[in-house]
């Protein structure tokens, strides 16, 4: 059995797209596809219809709520909230009302089987929560603690910070997928990953694939999508501003 599973889409269909062909052409079995999927880009519709497509597993992620239900105090830093939601309203006008009940009613994880002797649990930020940050860099204790405990399982994944790695602990697997739409780790290439395995056997590898993002910064343009130099500045260079 082989398995895709893709996170942090962010309405970046052109980046999306240019993931399914590349997991098209390596023959999986499956796509998971685990939260954040309209919310800063600048095609949200055609982000979820791309998703809707494939009908298979999909949880959600913070991003989703805050499109169905608007970004709360506390959630982001305080700067950082009107522009925030001023990209939200842009969203959410472009979608309809059955778009926005989707969203809603997505779960918040998914547990799937990769063989019979192997489960894999499936969330966006941690088991408890949609928005806590859980770093590449914590320590096998944290990770552990704040990753590996709610569900029984051997392989345990994770989208949210847009930062793909791979660790192994105590005989199990913790992965983040990275972003498709928005990488966070230097690279302007989308990310994902595949688990691949065999009875109790499994593998694990991050994908990176090249998008047009030339493309995705004139359609920001062409959109007039707020916050455009901050997004146009992180697409270009696959990083947070220092």
């Amino acid at each position: 059995m082989k398995i895709a599973f893709i996170s942090d889409i962010h309405g970046n269909a052109t980046a999306l797209e240019s993931v399914l062909a590349d997991i098209d052409k390596k023959q999986v079995d499956r796509i998971v596809v685990m939260g954040d999927i309209a919310y800063r880009g600048p095609e949200p519709q055609k982000s979820i219809n791309l998703v809707r497509s494939l009908d298979t597993e999909v949880i959600k992620g913070n991003a989703d709520e805050w499109v169905h239900r608007d970004i709360r105090e506390g959630e982001v830093p305080d700067q950082a909230l009107t522009t925030m939601r001023q990209e939200r309203e842009w969203t959410v006008k472009h979608l309809t009302d059955e778009d926005l009940d989707y969203l809603r009613e997505l779960p918040e994880e998914v547990t799937v089987r990769l063989t019979d002797d192997i489960k894999i649990h499936c969330f966006h930020a941690t088991p408890d929560s949609l928005f806590d940050v859980v770093k590449p860099t914590e320590s096998d204790e944290a990770l552990s603690d704040r990753l590996m405990q709610k569900n029984e399982a051997d392989i345990y994944l994770y989208g949210h910070i847009h930062l793909p790695y791979i660790r192994h602990i105590n005989g199990k697997c913790v992965a983040n997928l990275g972003s498709v739409g928005l990488p966070f780790d230097g690279r302007s290439e989308a990310s994902y990953l595949i688990v691949e395995g065999e009875d109790d056997r499994f593998s694990t590898a991050i994908h990176r694939v090249s998008y047009d993002v030339g493309k995705v910064k004139q359609q920001l343009a062409d959109g007039e999508y707020p916050n455009q130099e901050f997004l146009t500045n992180v697409l270009e260079h696959g990083a947070l501003p220092q």
